[in-house]
């Protein structure tokens, strides 16, 4: 029992690089299955499958959106901003 506990006490190590974004894939995917597992009366594995994909993509998107929205305003606030109050 102590094994199991182990892993959410010493937490791994991910990284920063490119490579590290690829976990988020798999954390989509799993949160727009059970998400339309949870939503659909009668799941048929055609749509059930094509409703996830696009869930899941439409996840990914709307993560990278924000990613590059919060990515330029890091930009106007440390080049502009900065520069006007003289950082």
């Amino acid at each position: 029992m102590g094994w199991i506990l182990a892993g959410f006490t010493a937490p791994m190590q991910m990284g920063l690089s490119p490579w590290s974004l690829v976990w988020m894939l798999p954390l989509t995917v799993s949160i727009a299955v059970v998400y339309k597992a949870t939503k659909v009366h009668r799941v048929q594995a055609g749509p059930f499958f094509k409703e996830a994909g696009l869930l899941s993509l439409s996840i990914v998107a709307f993560m990278a959106i924000a990613g590059v929205i919060l990515c330029a305003i890091c930009w106007v606030v440390d080049e502009k901003i900065g520069r006007i109050l003289g950082y």
